[in-house]
């Protein structure tokens, strides 16, 4: 019996699926230690920032520029589309935490028998590494990777993935500054109608000369995270 892609979906966006996520703070650690994030407020206006530049102007359309490569089976494509993820993170922190978390993805999927039970019969060994090569490059390439072969639509996808990083950041917030459960969700619960925003906006992306944010904040700040004397999440 065919799993429903729902459920799928709430496995690959499960807190419990071993990537990593929550050992990272993408330079929210180093924004607190310099009094640029203090209480609930400024959080939100830190999220809010990150939601409506890069998460609309970069992931989401990447996530979905990945999905159609493996519906295509178009290695070429995925690649290239990879290529400009990495390329889109702007500090070593940032590709560290994307190549670590890939190739977590990229071991759950291999232990799933999603790349060799799922492509085409057609496929070469050869074939099968060479996606494993990429997926295990890039997080989100993992992400697009499974929820493709998993038949999960790509606005669900891209639903799943946002929320997932939204409540990561939060969680992390909470543990940093710190905030209260109680301030945590309530940052969540207004935020959240900005993924459906950030989602409509970022499908209809599809040149590569409206994709890309700047964000010098965060770069500043994922900079500095990576030589912070004391830290909870890793550089």
């Amino acid at each position: 019996m065919k799993t429903p892609w729902l459920i799928r979906l709430m496995h690959l966006v499960s807190p419990s699926l071993p990537t990593g996520g929550f050992a990272y703070s993408q330079g929210l650690e180093w924004a607190v230690e310099k009094d640029w994030i203090n209480d609930e407020t400024t959080l939100e206006l830190w999220l809010l920032n990150v939601l409506e530049t890069s998460m609309t102007h970069v992931d989401i359309p990447l996530l979905q520029r990945l999905y159609r490569a493996v519906e295509h089976q178009d290695l070429a494509a995925y690649t290239r589309a990879t290529q400009w993820v990495r390329a889109c993170r702007e500090t070593k922190e940032l590709r560290n935490e994307e190549e670590h978390r890939g190739r977590a993805m990229a071991a759950i999927i291999k232990e799933l028998g999603l790349c060799h039970g799922s492509m085409a019969p057609s496929a070469e060994k050869s074939d099968h590494e060479k996606w494993q090569k990429v997926i295990a490059s890039s997080q989100l390439a993992g992400f697009a990777f499974a929820a493709a072969l998993w038949e999960i639509p790509v606005k669900a996808a891209a639903k799943g993935y946002l929320w997932a990083w939204l409540e990561n950041q939060v969680l992390a917030a909470v543990k940093i500054i710190p905030l209260g459960q109680s301030s945590g969700q309530r940052v969540l619960a207004r935020l959240s109608p900005v993924i459906d925003t950030a989602i409509v906006i970022g499908l209809q992306i599809e040149g590569t000369e409206q994709m890309g944010s700047s964000l010098p904040a965060l770069s500043m700040a994922s900079s500095g995270h990576e030589t912070q004397y004391t830290r909870l999440f890793r550089s």
